[in-house]
């Protein structure tokens, strides 16, 4: 329910914090007093489209906190839990406007955007007349209205369609799995064939991308390698190169080798150096005799890299990944030629299934219809007992055969519009093409009596309900609403003293001059303060006797 609301500089109201009560809450007023300002502002932190006009003139900036406690088991809660929000039965609702056009939403101190902000709160209030809240104005809703009628039958029909539905899920996966159906098939086997004889051609073995790069990278060099070993072989081998000087050295030292064990060790090592240095020589000169270049093996070599390189990009990062490719897609294919038996049973299961979930779905609308006919009788009835006497209502249920139906949904394939015409003589129309707002008030009350916790709103919210009312229909209407707040708050704006009477909770709305400034100014009247009103309302005199009557029209819906 909506416990506390708070507004701030809004219109002609520059401070007020309401308090209501969990069950039937009246606001009243003169006309112009300020009571669609309480509802434009409840609209605001509701997610209704903000305005420069609604911040009060002379002010920067306008607000509204809304405070609501719900069951933290409920839609609302688990809403707000969604967006990862901590909530425990408190969902506190924050939202300012300035002049700028900029503005800024929380929920229970996190920062929302307005859609997310909608999505909750269209699960705490229905503001009638107002048709971004009106939980019936959805087709969607009607059905859930109409399943809530059905009650356990409804609940028993949607469990077996989910439960065929998602039998219907793992057939069609297997039949993926399988390659779908045979077009499907063809096209996936002409595609694995053509990656098969890709890969299988190419007979690509793990390493050769590297070796062909060092391959490559040889050859682009060859003219720098033939230079470098001969340059070499040359600094080693030439008269008066390495190899001459090392020599000369060693038959110095020879000399003198008997004289000393270092001075023969020097020798010994000279001679190795020397032997060394001349084998070095000759292995260059081997080297340089193997390097050669060869144009074709050049092209070849670029040829078999960009190959590889093409089939490493289609099917993985190395050649083993493209070996295990190949594997895979061999091992698909066989299994896509074996499948054709299987196929077929799936296909024979899949057609079972829809035949089943389209029985369902038959049965479904059936229950949905007999509940529906017995509903527009019951609603017609208190219609013609809130002052519409010409009021006709019928649940229109678009039809569908086996090729229409919807065979994927846990809803079933119905498609429902709640159609309602007010006046003899004019046809039906959808609900939100017709109605007006006190009729939609008066309808939704209608539907109310009818329904128990269908749609889980906590809080339902009714402006200018009484438009063209008076009489026993004004009494009705207070029975009604005492009736619903049983279970559901009631917010509602009311000129009848029937209902003022019924209130448990009464406001006064009005305006006063202060500072040189009109102000409204909201007051949760004391019992003997909504004596007053009542008087007021029914346009007496103040007497003895008209507060004797005030008090006779409490007392009457209080038994």
């Amino acid at each position: 329910m909506l416990y506390r609301l708070q507004i701030k500089n809004i219109a002609l109201i520059d401070s007020a914090d309401i308090i209501f009560d969990g069950r039937l809450n009246v606001l009243s007023g003169e006309t112009g007093s300020g009571k669609s300002v309480i509802l434009d502002s409840i609209n605001f932190a509701l997610g209704s489209k903000a305005d420069k006009s609604m911040i009060r003139f002379g002010e920067d900036e306008a607000s509204v906190r809304a405070e609501f406690e719900v069951s933290p088991s409920s839609a609302a809660a688990q809403a707000v839990e969604d967006l990862d929000i901590e909530c425990d039965g408190h969902i506190i609702i924050t939202r300012r406007y300035n002049t700028d056009g900029r503005g800024g939403i929380k929920i229970n101190g996190n920062t929302v955007t307005a859609s997310m902000l909608r999505g909750v709160t269209s699960r705490l209030v229905d503001v009638h007349g107002q048709s971004e809240h009106f939980f019936l104005l959805s087709e969607a809703n009607q059905l859930k209205v109409l399943d809530g009628l059905c009650g356990k039958a409804a609940i028993d029909v949607k469990c077996a369609l989910s439960s065929e539905i998602a039998n219907k899920k793992a057939i069609l996966s297997d039949i993926a799995a399988l390659g779908g159906d045979e077009q499907e098939r063809a096209r996936e086997l002409d595609l694995l064939d053509y990656q098969i004889n890709e890969i299988s051609a190419a007979s690509v073995r793990v390493g050769e991308y590297d070796e062909l790069l060092t391959r490559r990278n040889l050859i682009n060099n060859t003219e720098r390698i033939l230079s470098s070993l001969g340059g070499a072989a040359q600094a080693l081998n030439s008269d008066g190169g390495v190899v001459d000087l090392i020599s000369a050295a060693a038959r110095q030292i020879s000399s003198i080798s008997d004289l000393s064990d270092d001075y023969g060790d020097i020798c010994t090592r000279l001679d190795e150096l020397c032997a060394e240095a001349q084998d070095i020589a000759e292995s260059m000169g081997d080297l340089s005799d193997e390097v050669t270049f060869d144009e074709m093996e050049a092209q070849q070599t670029e040829e078999r890299i960009e190959l590889l390189r093409g089939l490493m990009k289609k099917y993985g990062p190395d050649e083993q990944a493209v070996i295990d490719f190949l594997d895979r897609a061999t091992a698909r294919r066989d299994s896509l030629l074996n499948s054709a038996d299987r196929l077929e049973k799936l296909n024979a299961a899949l057609q079972e299934s829809e035949k089943r979930i389209f029985s369902l779905c038959v049965a479904l609308s059936k229950e949905r219809q007999k509940v529906a006919a017995e509903f527009e009788g019951r609603v017609v009835e208190q219609l013609k007992s809130l002052n519409i006497p010409d009021a006709r209502f019928v649940v229109e249920f678009e039809k569908f055969d086996r090729s229409t139906a919807d065979l994927n949904s846990a809803n079933g394939s119905d498609r429902v519009k709640f159609m309602f015409s007010a006046n003899k003589g004019e046809p039906l129309k959808p609900l939100n093409k017709v109605i007006s707002g006190g009729e939609m008030s008066r309808f939704m009350l209608a539907i109310k009596t009818q329904l128990k916790d269908i749609n889980g709103i906590s809080t339902y919210i009714f402006d200018e309900i009484d438009a063209g009312i008076s009489g026993m229909t004004a009494r009705t209407v207070a029975q009604k609403f005492i009736g619903i707040s049983g279970t559901t708050q009631i917010i509602a704006v009311s000129h009848l003293p029937q209902v003022c009477a019924a209130s448990h909770a009464q406001f006064l709305i009005y305006k006063t001059e202060e500072g040189g400034k009109t102000v409204t100014r909201v007051r949760r009247l004391t019992d003997e303060q909504k004596l007053d009103e009542i008087i007021r309302l029914t346009g007496s005199v103040s007497s003895d006797a008209a507060r004797e009557h005030a008090r006779q029209l409490i007392s009457q819906f209080k038994k």
